[in-house]
């Protein structure tokens, strides 16, 4: 077990594909800092952060699953990347309501028990009032956005990678990359004040 301890992400992943599931609970507990620290600076709508934690998890079991090392990116950039997109994914799709029929399904037997007005106990005013607020803040937070950003942005929540984003726009995937930094750092300080 020290021995597996100290091998390489991509060691790992490679005995874990070999069917090594003690590798694979040694890659959850080095990721799962990160996927909490990723999870804790999104709002779920209707969930909480347990469910954005989960989904993460989600992202680093499909890059486990996806990453290939020929492409010469290491295994935590891919990680990162496929957990970010597995969140993004996991807000956009909470916003969009699309599965707001099997969010609110509560059993009947819990209905006659309990008289909550909505879905986690909430009224329709104030779901309004959230969908409001999270329509707020997204404007706010595209007001910091250069429009160069926003695009870049834009096409980073649809899952688009780096080359795909720079292809799209006539830039260089460095460009993008830096873009998309500097939008993490204005959401951080946004979201500071």
């Amino acid at each position: 077990m020290c021995k597996l301890r100290q091998l390489t992400d991509e060691e790992l992943v490679e005995r874990i594909r070999g069917g090594d599931s003690t590798c694979m609970d040694i890659l959850i507990e080095r990721y799962k800092r990160q996927v909490r620290n990723q999870a804790r600076a999104l709002y779920l709508m209707g969930g909480d952060n347990d469910d954005l934690i989960q989904e993460g998890m989600l992202g680093l079991f499909k890059a486990i699953r996806d990453y290939r090392p020929e492409k010469e990116a290491s295994f935590e950039a891919f990680a990162r990347l496929c957990i970010s997109r597995q969140l993004y994914s996991a807000v956009q799709a909470a916003g969009r309501q699309k599965h707001a029929p099997l969010n609110s399904y509560v059993e009947l037997s819990d209905q006659l028990d309990t008289q909550e007005d909505g879905p986690q106990g909430k009224s329709p005013e104030e779901l309004l009032i959230d969908r409001e607020n999270i329509e707020g803040l997204r404007k706010e937070i595209w007001k910091v956005l250069s429009p160069m950003e926003k695009k870049i942005l834009q096409f980073y929540l649809e899952g688009e990678s780096y080359t795909e984003i720079a292809a799209g726009l006539n830039r260089s995937p460095k460009s993008v990359d830096n873009a998309l930094q500097r939008i993490r750092r204005k959401l951080k300080k946004f979201l500071a004040n």
